[in-house]
Protein backbone atom coordinates (compact mmCIF):
# COMPACT_ATOMS: atom_id res chain seq x y z
CA UNK A 1 0.00 0.00 0.00
CA UNK A 2 1.12 3.54 -1.05
CA UNK A 3 2.65 5.30 1.84
CA UNK A 4 0.85 8.44 3.04
CA UNK A 5 3.83 11.71 3.12
CA UNK A 6 1.51 13.24 5.02
CA UNK A 7 1.28 10.52 8.16
CA UNK A 8 3.82 11.72 10.92
CA UNK A 9 4.58 7.75 11.31
CA UNK A 10 5.54 7.38 7.65
CA UNK A 11 7.38 10.79 7.25
CA UNK A 12 10.72 9.07 5.71
CA UNK A 13 12.92 12.57 6.29
CA UNK A 14 15.98 10.71 6.14
CA UNK A 15 15.07 8.09 3.23
CA UNK A 16 14.07 11.65 0.85
CA UNK A 17 17.49 13.43 2.36
CA UNK A 18 19.65 10.37 0.26
CA UNK A 19 16.98 9.94 -2.46
CA UNK A 20 17.58 14.22 -3.08
CA UNK A 21 21.04 12.96 -2.96
CA UNK A 22 21.29 10.62 -5.26
CA UNK A 23 19.11 12.50 -7.68
CA UNK A 24 21.85 15.58 -7.28
CA UNK A 25 24.81 12.66 -8.27
CA UNK A 26 22.86 12.25 -11.25
CA UNK A 27 20.53 8.67 -10.94
CA UNK A 28 17.15 8.67 -12.62
CA UNK A 29 16.45 6.12 -10.72
CA UNK A 30 16.20 7.74 -7.67
CA UNK A 31 14.78 11.05 -9.33
CA UNK A 32 11.94 8.05 -10.26
CA UNK A 33 11.33 6.54 -6.86
CA UNK A 34 11.19 10.01 -5.66
CA UNK A 35 8.66 11.05 -8.34
CA UNK A 36 6.42 8.06 -7.90
CA UNK A 37 6.56 8.55 -3.90
CA UNK A 38 4.81 11.72 -3.65
CA UNK A 39 3.10 11.83 -7.39
CA UNK A 40 -0.06 9.95 -6.23
CA UNK A 41 -0.70 12.80 -3.36
CA UNK A 42 -0.21 15.70 -5.36
CA UNK A 43 -2.30 14.11 -8.07
CA UNK A 44 -5.26 13.07 -5.65
CA UNK A 45 -5.56 16.55 -3.99
CA UNK A 46 -5.22 18.34 -7.58
CA UNK A 47 -8.12 16.48 -8.31
CA UNK A 48 -10.23 17.32 -5.64
CA UNK A 49 -9.05 21.10 -5.99
CA UNK A 50 -9.48 21.62 -9.72
CA UNK A 51 -12.32 18.42 -10.42
CA UNK A 52 -11.29 17.59 -13.65
CA UNK A 53 -8.75 14.59 -14.82
CA UNK A 54 -6.26 16.53 -17.04
CA UNK A 55 -6.16 19.79 -15.19
CA UNK A 56 -4.77 17.61 -12.68
CA UNK A 57 -3.14 15.49 -14.41
CA UNK A 58 -1.00 18.70 -15.59
CA UNK A 59 -0.79 20.59 -12.57
CA UNK A 60 0.62 17.39 -11.12
CA UNK A 61 3.68 17.51 -13.86
CA UNK A 62 3.85 21.18 -13.34
CA UNK A 63 4.20 21.13 -10.01
CA UNK A 64 7.16 17.75 -10.28
CA UNK A 65 8.76 19.74 -12.82
CA UNK A 66 9.45 22.67 -10.42
CA UNK A 67 10.53 20.64 -7.29
CA UNK A 68 12.88 18.58 -9.67
CA UNK A 69 14.32 21.88 -11.17
CA UNK A 70 14.68 23.40 -7.92
CA UNK A 71 15.97 20.00 -6.43
CA UNK A 72 19.43 21.70 -5.91
CA UNK A 73 18.02 24.94 -3.91
CA UNK A 74 16.13 22.91 -1.31
CA UNK A 75 17.48 23.26 2.47
CA UNK A 76 16.84 21.05 4.90
CA UNK A 77 17.82 23.08 7.66
CA UNK A 78 14.69 25.45 6.81
CA UNK A 79 12.15 22.82 6.14
CA UNK A 80 11.43 19.04 6.11
CA UNK A 81 11.49 17.79 2.62
CA UNK A 82 7.52 16.92 2.19
CA UNK A 83 7.12 20.31 3.46
CA UNK A 84 9.00 22.12 0.83
CA UNK A 85 7.57 20.02 -1.65
CA UNK A 86 3.83 20.19 -0.64
CA UNK A 87 4.75 24.42 -0.49
CA UNK A 88 5.64 24.24 -4.01
CA UNK A 89 2.59 22.33 -4.92
CA UNK A 90 -0.01 24.38 -3.04
CA UNK A 91 1.97 27.81 -3.69
CA UNK A 92 1.14 26.29 -7.35
CA UNK A 93 -2.48 25.20 -7.21
CA UNK A 94 -3.48 28.82 -5.61
CA UNK A 95 -1.67 30.88 -8.03
CA UNK A 96 -2.62 29.10 -11.57
CA UNK A 97 -5.06 30.49 -13.84
CA UNK A 98 -8.99 30.19 -13.21
CA UNK A 99 -9.45 26.72 -14.92
CA UNK A 100 -13.11 26.66 -16.93
CA UNK A 101 -14.77 24.27 -14.23
CA UNK A 102 -14.12 26.92 -11.63
CA UNK A 103 -15.56 29.50 -13.78
CA UNK A 104 -18.55 27.23 -14.31
CA UNK A 105 -18.55 27.37 -10.43
CA UNK A 106 -18.21 31.12 -9.65
CA UNK A 107 -22.08 31.04 -8.52
CA UNK A 108 -21.24 29.36 -5.01
CA UNK A 109 -23.38 27.26 -3.19
CA UNK A 110 -27.03 28.86 -4.15
CA UNK A 111 -26.30 28.28 -8.10
CA UNK A 112 -24.98 24.60 -7.19
CA UNK A 113 -27.44 23.33 -4.78
CA UNK A 114 -30.24 25.18 -7.23
CA UNK A 115 -28.93 23.12 -10.30
CA UNK A 116 -28.63 20.16 -8.00
CA UNK A 117 -32.25 20.61 -6.89
CA UNK A 118 -33.63 21.40 -11.09
CA UNK A 119 -32.72 17.97 -11.81
CA UNK A 120 -35.70 15.62 -12.26
CA UNK A 121 -36.07 12.53 -9.69
CA UNK A 122 -36.51 9.37 -11.25
CA UNK A 123 -37.58 6.88 -8.07
CA UNK A 124 -35.24 3.66 -9.19
CA UNK A 125 -37.15 0.41 -8.46
CA UNK A 126 -35.01 -1.94 -6.21
CA UNK A 127 -33.65 -3.93 -8.90
CA UNK A 128 -32.03 -0.81 -10.81
CA UNK A 129 -30.34 0.69 -7.59
CA UNK A 130 -28.70 -2.69 -7.68
CA UNK A 131 -27.54 -2.34 -11.28
CA UNK A 132 -26.72 1.24 -10.82
CA UNK A 133 -24.44 0.58 -7.88
CA UNK A 134 -21.47 2.79 -9.38
CA UNK A 135 -23.53 5.09 -11.28
CA UNK A 136 -25.64 5.71 -7.91
CA UNK A 137 -21.90 6.03 -5.93
CA UNK A 138 -20.26 8.24 -9.21
CA UNK A 139 -23.38 10.49 -9.12
CA UNK A 140 -22.76 11.23 -5.22
CA UNK A 141 -18.92 11.77 -5.28
CA UNK A 142 -19.72 13.98 -8.22
CA UNK A 143 -21.78 16.31 -6.48
CA UNK A 144 -19.67 16.23 -3.35
CA UNK A 145 -16.80 17.17 -5.45
CA UNK A 146 -18.95 20.06 -6.61
CA UNK A 147 -19.75 21.24 -3.21
CA UNK A 148 -15.93 21.53 -2.75
CA UNK A 149 -15.68 23.72 -5.53
CA UNK A 150 -17.93 26.31 -4.18
CA UNK A 151 -15.41 26.91 -1.36
CA UNK A 152 -13.30 29.90 -2.59
CA UNK A 153 -9.09 28.30 -3.43
CA UNK A 154 -7.95 28.95 -0.03
CA UNK A 155 -10.75 27.60 1.76
CA UNK A 156 -10.89 24.42 -0.80
CA UNK A 157 -7.22 23.30 -0.30
CA UNK A 158 -7.33 24.12 3.20
CA UNK A 159 -10.50 21.79 3.37
CA UNK A 160 -8.97 19.64 1.32
CA UNK A 161 -5.70 18.69 2.87
CA UNK A 162 -7.00 19.47 6.62
CA UNK A 163 -10.00 17.65 6.15
CA UNK A 164 -9.95 14.96 3.50
CA UNK A 165 -6.32 13.90 3.54
CA UNK A 166 -6.27 14.89 7.65
CA UNK A 167 -2.48 16.16 7.82
CA UNK A 168 -1.79 17.98 11.24
CA UNK A 169 -2.19 21.41 11.74
CA UNK A 170 0.91 22.05 12.61
CA UNK A 171 2.37 20.46 8.99
CA UNK A 172 -0.81 22.58 7.54
CA UNK A 173 0.64 25.72 9.23
CA UNK A 174 4.43 25.07 7.75
CA UNK A 175 2.97 24.54 4.33
CA UNK A 176 0.75 27.45 4.23
CA UNK A 177 3.51 29.37 6.12
CA UNK A 178 0.96 30.86 8.65
CA UNK A 179 0.44 29.89 12.83
CA UNK A 180 -1.47 26.76 13.31
CA UNK A 181 -4.21 28.87 15.25
CA UNK A 182 -4.59 30.57 11.52
CA UNK A 183 -4.35 27.59 10.02
CA UNK A 184 -7.29 26.05 11.96
CA UNK A 185 -9.05 28.86 12.01
CA UNK A 186 -9.20 28.56 8.18
CA UNK A 187 -10.44 25.17 8.47
CA UNK A 188 -13.01 26.52 10.72
CA UNK A 189 -14.56 28.78 8.03
CA UNK A 190 -14.49 26.06 5.39
CA UNK A 191 -16.00 23.27 7.22
CA UNK A 192 -18.29 26.02 8.62
CA UNK A 193 -19.31 27.15 5.01
CA UNK A 194 -19.45 23.50 3.95
CA UNK A 195 -21.29 22.02 6.51
CA UNK A 196 -23.96 24.62 6.55
CA UNK A 197 -25.14 24.14 2.68
CA UNK A 198 -24.71 20.74 3.45
CA UNK A 199 -27.08 20.15 6.25
CA UNK A 200 -29.84 22.67 5.22
CA UNK A 201 -29.64 20.86 1.36
CA UNK A 202 -28.47 17.72 1.12
CA UNK A 203 -30.09 14.07 2.37
CA UNK A 204 -26.77 12.82 2.56
CA UNK A 205 -26.42 14.15 6.30
CA UNK A 206 -30.04 15.39 7.05
CA UNK A 207 -33.11 13.07 6.33
CA UNK A 208 -35.50 15.95 6.20
CA UNK A 209 -34.08 17.54 3.01
CA UNK A 210 -35.56 15.92 -0.05
CA UNK A 211 -32.69 15.27 -2.05
CA UNK A 212 -31.58 11.73 -2.67
CA UNK A 213 -28.53 10.43 -4.50
CA UNK A 214 -30.18 7.42 -6.55
CA UNK A 215 -33.51 9.68 -7.63
CA UNK A 216 -31.24 12.11 -9.06
CA UNK A 217 -28.45 9.50 -10.97
CA UNK A 218 -30.32 9.53 -14.48
CA UNK A 219 -31.17 12.90 -14.88
CA UNK A 220 -26.65 13.33 -14.09
CA UNK A 221 -26.51 10.70 -16.65
CA UNK A 222 -28.70 12.89 -18.73
CA UNK A 223 -27.69 16.07 -18.42
CA UNK A 224 -23.95 14.93 -18.51
CA UNK A 225 -22.48 15.01 -15.34
CA UNK A 226 -22.46 11.22 -15.04
CA UNK A 227 -20.94 9.09 -18.13
CA UNK A 228 -21.45 5.38 -17.19
CA UNK A 229 -18.95 4.51 -19.60
CA UNK A 230 -16.35 7.04 -18.56
CA UNK A 231 -16.52 7.08 -15.06
CA UNK A 232 -14.92 9.86 -13.59
CA UNK A 233 -14.38 8.82 -9.79
CA UNK A 234 -15.51 5.37 -9.14
CA UNK A 235 -12.67 3.78 -11.56
CA UNK A 236 -9.42 3.03 -11.60
CA UNK A 237 -8.23 3.05 -8.45
CA UNK A 238 -7.59 0.76 -5.07
CA UNK A 239 -8.16 2.40 -2.06
CA UNK A 240 -10.51 4.90 -0.48
CA UNK A 241 -9.22 7.90 0.72
CA UNK A 242 -9.62 7.05 5.02
CA UNK A 243 -8.18 3.63 4.13
CA UNK A 244 -4.78 5.59 3.56
CA UNK A 245 -5.74 8.05 6.59
CA UNK A 246 -3.65 8.04 9.92
CA UNK A 247 -7.19 8.95 10.98
CA UNK A 248 -6.03 11.86 13.48
CA UNK A 249 -9.48 13.38 13.18
CA UNK A 250 -9.60 16.41 15.00
CA UNK A 251 -10.96 15.06 18.60
CA UNK A 252 -12.19 18.61 19.21
CA UNK A 253 -15.06 18.56 15.97
CA UNK A 254 -18.80 18.10 17.17
CA UNK A 255 -19.80 14.57 16.05
CA UNK A 256 -21.90 16.24 13.16
CA UNK A 257 -18.48 17.40 11.84
CA UNK A 258 -16.83 14.62 11.88
CA UNK A 259 -19.80 12.93 9.94
CA UNK A 260 -19.76 15.04 7.16
CA UNK A 261 -15.65 14.90 6.88
CA UNK A 262 -15.97 11.25 6.80
CA UNK A 263 -18.01 11.32 3.93
CA UNK A 264 -15.71 12.84 1.92
CA UNK A 265 -12.60 10.48 2.77
CA UNK A 266 -14.77 7.65 1.51
CA UNK A 267 -14.33 8.77 -1.58
CA UNK A 268 -12.07 7.23 -3.80
CA UNK A 269 -7.97 7.90 -4.00
CA UNK A 270 -7.64 7.70 -7.90
CA UNK A 271 -4.46 6.51 -9.23
CA UNK A 272 -3.09 8.96 -11.63
CA UNK A 273 -2.80 6.96 -15.34
CA UNK A 274 0.12 8.77 -16.05
CA UNK A 275 3.36 7.26 -14.14
CA UNK A 276 5.96 8.33 -12.76
CA UNK A 277 8.18 6.74 -15.28
CA UNK A 278 5.83 8.67 -18.17
CA UNK A 279 5.62 12.13 -16.25
CA UNK A 280 9.99 11.66 -15.56
CA UNK A 281 10.15 10.90 -19.19
CA UNK A 282 7.99 13.85 -20.53
CA UNK A 283 9.90 15.95 -18.40
CA UNK A 284 13.13 15.14 -19.55
CA UNK A 285 12.63 15.12 -23.15
CA UNK A 286 13.47 18.89 -22.72
CA UNK A 287 17.26 18.33 -23.74
CA UNK A 288 18.22 22.00 -22.14
CA UNK A 289 16.73 20.68 -18.77
CA UNK A 290 17.89 17.18 -19.10
CA UNK A 291 21.58 18.43 -19.52
CA UNK A 292 21.48 21.35 -16.82
CA UNK A 293 20.00 18.55 -14.32
CA UNK A 294 23.22 16.20 -15.21
CA UNK A 295 20.89 13.08 -15.00
CA UNK A 296 22.86 9.76 -16.09
CA UNK A 297 20.38 8.44 -18.68
CA UNK A 298 21.67 4.70 -18.31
Amino acid sequence: MMKNPFSNKANDQQDDLVLIQSCLDGSRHALNTLVEKHQGYIFNVALKYFNHLADAEDATQEVLIKVIANLGNYDSGKAQFRTWLYRITCNHFLNTRRTSVEVRYEGGFENFFKTIESAQNNELTSEEENMMKLEIEEAKVACMAGMIMCLDREQRLTYILGDVFEIDHNLGAEIFEISSDNFRQRLTRARKDLYEWMHNRCGLVNTNNPCRCPKKTKSFIEKGYVNPANLKWNSDFSNRIFELSESTVDHLLNERDKIYAHLFRQHPFKNNSVTAEKILTEILKNDKFRQSFDLNLN
